[in-house]
This record gives C-alpha cells, structure tokens and sequence, in this order.
C-alpha cells in the first residue's frame, strides 16, 4: 500500500480547534446512609453506585446538542490532537454553526435552570419511596450552572523550530501528528462509507435521491481538506464524478446503483481507495476508477447456510464487498500533470 505521509507544511492551510462542552450528569454517588446504614463490603471489594437527584429526561437535549457539535466538527474536520484540524478558509462558517448550537445550549440551559427546584420536586414525588436519599443530596442551580457550558478554541499550530535545548525541538511531537493526519483522514472516510454501506445501501436494488446526499456530505469533506495528504484530492474528484453521472430525477437503479454501490465500497477500503487515487494521480482521471467499479461490480460473497455460518464466527463480518483490482492500463499513455502546489 501507498504510504499516506502528511508534510508538515499543510498546517499553513488548517487551524486546530478544541470543542468543550460540560453536561451536568444529575447524577451523586450513593452513601452508607442511603442503604439504613446497612454493612458494605470494604471498598478495596466493592463501591456503591449513585442516584439520579434530577430527571434525565429533562437533560436529554443537552447530550443532543453535544452530539451535534460533535458530528459537525467530523463532517467539515479531522480529528487531530485533541480536537479537529478544520481548513482554515472555512473556519468563519464552522465558527458560526458553533456560535448556532452554543446559542441553543444557552437557552435550554437558563430554561432547565429557571425550572430546576420545580422539576426537582416532582423527581422527589416520582419516586417518593425514596424521596429521603434524593434530598440529602440535592445541589443548588448555581451548582448546576458551573457544571454546564460549551466553548471552544480555535487557533494556528506552528511547529517549534527554535529552542536553546535542542532537545525540545527534535522531540517536540507534532511532526508525528501531522504526518498521521492523511491516514486519520482515510480511516475516518473508510469509517464514514461503512456506515453509509450499512444504512443506506447494503441489499438495495432501488434509493431515492436522499441517498446521494451522505455522500455529497462526504465530497465537501474531501474537498476541504484535499491539502492534506496527496490521494484525498482524487478521492473527491472521484465522488464527484460518480455524483455527476447520476440522473437529475426520479429512483437511482440498475448500473446507476451499481456504480453507486461500487463507490461506497471503495471508499470502505482504504487499501483499494489509495490504490485507485493513485491512479488517478498518474493522470488516468476518474472515470477510468468508476468504468472499473463497474467492469466488477461490488457484491457479496455467495456461500452456502452453513459456509457464511462459519465465516460470520471467524471474520465478524459476512458482508463485507469484494472490490474489483484496477485494470492494467497501457503505460505508454500521457499523463497530464496534477500540481502539487509544494506537497508532494
């Protein structure tokens, strides 16, 4: 395989941003006197659990939020040191979603907060029996609030290149996180195309147009961070070719679904997928991968009962596509230039 090594000059096209956010949990440790003051095991044995003092029903739309956040940072991002590495000329809009959801967060905070000693009561009635353990460790909402926020920090990483301990600089760790960052990539691409495999066409003889769009979700990913690593540029142009091939209307079908599926099981396979990026590197363009898809269309394996039993307890994965080699190609073709604006 292609070894994927990021240049640590691709930091002069990305900032870092670290998310976060803090969700108060409603949750206390439970005590001795909780039990009657009922004998416990000595704690190097066993620890007690803890109790909801709050209803988690009504902290829900905070995990929500959080989760957003989250998802957002991974379709427009990479995840790089402890956070996401984002393109930097798509840094204004980023922010601005995250200004979105903090300003959602905010304001379902003051409501719970302005309702909190109200919903705690009806708790305490809910599970009156137990209402005793509850009020002896109730908080007050100054408590909660300190306990709830969503922030973040954006910023440019540089790499160390002066110290007096010479030291520092040879070791100062970052180059190792920038050269990963085109394999993270693949692996979250790869991650990402499983889940699109799975719940959008795995067994699919028919989709809608809804099902283009967790793949066009995927391009603006690619296409944002195609200077990270060489091959992430032809993997977008080879999206979008698949894209740009599909019908303006009505029901994805036949070799149009083929190819889609074919696609999607490329993308599963970071191996096979810098395989074809390579090619395409080498001037064969991207209609050459997709006619390739197509010459051995992605399908399953065909075992019998018994067979695809046991290789389900061997493999863990009885679905997985077999995806077509690349052809040979004539090499005394001319190869049109990619530049390599100073990367590669």
């Amino acid at each position: 395989m292609t070894q994927l090594v990021s240049d640590i000059r691709i930091l002069d096209n990305l900032l870092a941003l670290n998310l976060n956010v803090s969700l108060w949990s409603a949750r206390r440790k439970m005590s001795q006197e909780d039990l009657g003051g009922a004998e416990l095991p000595p704690e190097d044995l066993a620890s007690l659990g803890s109790k909801r003092i709050a209803d988690p029903e009504n902290l829900k739309v905070f995990g929500t939020l959080k989760a957003r956040a989250f998802n957002y940072l991974d379709r427009h991002g990479v995840r790089f040191m402890s956070g996401w590495a984002i393109p930097e000329e798509k840094a204004g809009e980023i922010v601005q979603e995250l200004l979105n959801i903090r300003t959602e967060f905010q304001k379902e905070k003051e409501a719970f907060l302005a309702d909190y000693d109200q919903n705690v009561q009806a708790w305490i009635e809910k599970h009156h029996q137990w209402g005793e353990i509850i009020r002896n460790s109730l908080v007050g909402p100054d408590y909660v609030r300190a306990r709830m926020d969503f922030r973040w920090q954006l910023y440019k990483v540089a790499p160390l290149e002066q110290h007096t301990d010479n030291t520092a600089v040879l070791e100062a760790g970052l180059a190792e996180e920038v050269q990963g960052l085109g394999g993270t990539l693949f692996d979250e691409v790869a991650k990402s195309a499983d889940d699109i495999w799975r719940r959008v066409y795995h067994g699919k003889t028919e989709v809608t147009h809804k099902a283009l769009s967790p793949l066009r979700t995927l391009h603006t990913k690619l296409t944002g961070l195609s200077f990270v690593e060489p091959h992430v540029a032809p993997v977008a142009d080879i999206v979008q070719a698949a894209l740009l091939r599909m019908p303006k209307k009505g029901n994805i079908t036949g070799t149009d679904l083929l190819l889609l599926q074919g696609l999607v099981c490329l993308l599963k396979d970071s191996t096979a997928l810098v395989g074809h990026a390579q090619k395409v590197i080498e001037g064969y363009g991207p209609a050459f991968v997709l006619d390739a898809l197509l010459a051995v269309p992605c399908t399953m394996p065909v075992q019998d009962d018994n067979a695809m039993h046991m290789e389900s307890v061997v493999d863990g994965d009885d679905d997985d596509p077999i995806l077509p080699d690349i052809p040979a190609v004539d090499s005394s073709l001319s190869h049109p230039a990619i530049p390599s604006l100073g990367l590669w």
